[in-house]
């Protein structure tokens, strides 16, 4: 008989937390929300609303938070950045947050506009994630989290330099640091051992993407430095017309590392969604995050 991994959830709780787009159409706001009500119910620890390039979704990103936090039971937390923006205008964004009632902000430098070129800090902005953090803990007692890359950022000369950059994230006042997807567990292993080490204490939650669409995941993962083990490829090799077995396949990837590092002692997760609930409410359930039992 093969030898069973542990199960997370009889070892400690396990929390989660789960990420959203805001929707551009009318069919893609009701398939949203038909994701947030069914994850609600697992009580997750936040929920957060991601914000486009060059603050493109900035009004989007802002009705769906909003809304969230008056028609749900949700934590909801608001994802805003640099790019695009005087610090003037940040501050007034994260004040209005402020008076609405969400006290959770994920701040990111951001990435330039599509065809503009590398990054470039916006004149009179923020120029980096560690000043919006600063000047964000200035307006008010946010709770901030951060990005975090355990396979380095694209624009970082190498990992010390990109770990400095974490370690001043935190030291401006972010309370907890959210990474960039990976699928190889070791990956985060290692980089936890790295962060700890450079005095790093703040939480550090793995970002979990479950991947339905290995193709586009390939794309995006050689833009933003994630690797894509060739075991995966191998997993997902002729299921390009079969979307049923490819979700079967997700889910079972996803949730064996999930497991993998529940069995390390991690104890939250957060789950990049793509305002689809189907795997993340199947991978918590696996998790042992499940509804509360009415009495």
């Amino acid at each position: 008989m093969s030898r069973q991994l542990p199960i997370a959830a009889a070892a400690r709780p396990v929390a989660v937390s789960f990420e959203f787009f805001p929707p551009k159409t009318e069919k893609m706001q009701a398939t949203l929300w038909d994701c947030i009500k069914r994850l609600e119910p697992l009580a997750p620890s936040f929920v957060s609303v991601t914000y486009g390039a060059g603050g493109t979704t900035r009004e989007r990103t802002h009705e769906t938070v909003v809304r969230i936090a008056r028609e749900t039971g949700l934590k909801a937390a608001a994802h805003l950045t640099c790019v695009g923006h005087a610090k003037g205008e940040v501050d007034d964004i994260a004040r209005r947050y402020w008076d609405e009632g969400v006290r959770h902000i994920v701040a990111l430098r951001g990435d330039a506009p599509e065809g503009s070129g590398p990054y470039v800090p916006t004149p009179g902005g923020y120029a980096y994630a560690a000043d919006l953090v600063a000047g964000l803990k200035r307006i008010a007692d946010f709770e901030i989290s951060v990005a975090a890359y355990p396979e380095v950022h694209p624009d970082a000369p190498d990992a010390a330099f990109d770990l400095d950059n974490l370690k001043r994230k935190v030291d401006a006042g972010a309370t907890r640091a959210i990474t960039q997807y990976f699928f190889d567990v070791d990956v985060y292993r290692r980089f936890i051992d790295r962060a700890r080490a450079a005095g790093i204490t703040v939480p550090i939650v793995p970002g979990i993407l479950p991947v339905t669409n290995f193709a586009q995941v390939q794309k995006f993962s050689a833009a933003c430095g994630a690797t894509v083990p060739g075991w995966m490829a191998k997993l997902f090799e002729g299921l390009d017309d079969d979307p049923e077995t490819r979700r079967l396949v997700a889910a079972t990837v996803a949730a064996e590392q999930c497991r993998a590092l529940a069995a390390d002692g991690v104890d939250q997760f957060h789950f990049y969604t793509l305002n689809r609930a189907d795997l993340a409410y199947a991978i918590s359930h696996i998790l042992g995050v499940r509804p509360a039992r009415s009495a």
